[in-house]
């Protein structure tokens, strides 16, 4: 497995046995573009916090110094992978999104070219899923079920395409959301940003709000409370029809949209728990124009009743 940005080139220690790559702290310094103390402070607390054993984590390979010499011990791809989930850096960044093109790779396909990358992939979907489950304060087996549930939209999708599946059916929706009742429910949302909830430009909001409840030739484009939901909730989040905000507040107006069509709450319990709503919007986010029917579907998947 390699990590490419740029010119950088690393001699790394490999144990085929124990199919994983090494690096020292040093070169996951240059790895990083971070300092050295910075790679010692995150390994430090990863093992202190439980995230990784120590033991099976790090290696010392060469014990043929001499006294004076202390050897330097090398940490496996595991914590290679953590660190990098943990640095602020340009190339800490880049990282992160090379691990997330892994994942997106593994829930693409499926499948592994051979089973040493099958295993590598794996371990990057269950790292990765703990440190965003971390990072974001979830529930990791929420986001797991997540990740699966994203799987299971793309064998969905494939049913549609070669027409084995009916269309998700959804219910009637009985209440039009207005621009004044999206536009109290920001004002309402107080943050330190002079910026947060303005819109870029006049009339942003109001033409995602028209774009949810259009009509062609009398019939309505997305005509259930579903339909309509997960588009509202893809156009906010991807249009960014407010310089600062655009997620926390699509995700109110979502859920604000669901509550007035009697949605929201189904037999008790929230109909999409909080920690799957944070993926998934973490998920539309990062997701290709494109893959725009993927990610209303993956939606709809949440809120459609069984």
């Amino acid at each position: 497995m390699v990590f490419k940005n740029g010119e950088l080139e690393l001699e790394v220690n490999v144990t085929p046995e124990k199919d994983t790559v090494w690096l020292t702290q040093d070169q996951m310094s240059t790895l990083f573009d971070t300092a050295r103390f910075s790679i010692a402070y995150h390994i430090s607390n990863i093992f202190k916090e439980g995230e990784l054993n120590k033991e099976t984590s790090v290696e010392i390979f060469d014990r043929s110094l001499n006294k004076a010499s202390r050897p330097p011990m090398y940490s496996n791809l595991d914590v290679i992978i953590s660190v990098g989930y943990h640095v602020k850096s340009q190339r800490g960044i880049a990282f992160r999104k090379w691990a997330t093109s892994i994942l997106k790779d593994y829930m693409l396909k499926g499948y592994a070219v051979n089973k040493k990358r099958l295993k590598v992939l794996n371990k990057t979907i269950e790292i990765q899923s703990r440190m965003l489950a971390t990072a974001y304060e979830l529930d990791e087996k929420e986001l797991l079920d997540v990740i699966e549930a994203y799987q299971n939209t793309l064998s969905l999708l494939d049913d549609y395409d070669h027409g084995s599946l009916s269309k998700l059916e959804g219910t009637d929706f009985i209440y039009r959301l207005t621009y004044e009742e999206c536009r109290e429910l920001i004002d309402k949302m107080k943050f330190e940003s002079d910026v947060f909830g303005v819109e870029k430009e006049k009339g942003k909001l109001n033409g995602i709000l028209a774009a949810v409840y259009q009509n062609i030739f009398g019939q309505e484009l997305y005509p259930s409370v579903e339909e309509k939901a997960s588009n509202l909730l893809y156009f906010l989040i991807k249009d960014h029809p407010f310089a600062d905000g655009c997620k926390r507040i699509g995700v109110t107006i979502f859920l604000e949209f669901l509550n007035k069509n009697h949605h929201l709450i189904i037999d008790g319990k929230q109909i999409i728990s909080d920690s799957a709503l944070v993926a998934i919007t973490l998920m539309i986010a990062e997701s290709r124009p494109e893959e725009k029917e993927t990610m209303v579907k993956l939606v709809m998947n949440f809120l459609v009743k069984n």
